[in-house]
């Protein structure tokens, strides 16, 4: 069986990597989605579209926010209300 080893430089590693999917709020195609003095914490759900051109994230303000992909900067978003204080899951469909 062959070990797994920590790569220091994983993620700069994956830069040109395409992923079938983003529904993680840690990535290169994600990092704007944090607004300026959040920790992050309050991002509970990324999702994106199957053609790769959106990402969506639900948050504890009770917002879904859909932004171009790839958001390596912070950009102004669509924001929609979710329909609940917290929206801790966003998906698209399978259409986008």
């Amino acid at each position: 069986m062959e070990k797994k080893k920590r790569d220091p430089s994983g993620a700069s590693n994956t830069i040109e990597t395409v992923w079938v999917d983003q529904t993680t709020k840690l990535g290169w195609s994600v990092q704007g989605i944090f607004p300026d003095g959040c920790d992050g914490s309050h991002i509970n759900s990324v999702a994106m579209t199957k053609d790769q051109k959106l990402i969506a994230s639900g948050d504890d303000y009770g917002l879904v926010c859909v932004y171009r992909n790839p958001l390596l900067e912070k950009h102004e978003s669509n924001k929609y209300r979710g329909h609940s204080e917290h929206v801790t899951s966003v998906k698209f469909t399978s259409d986008s």
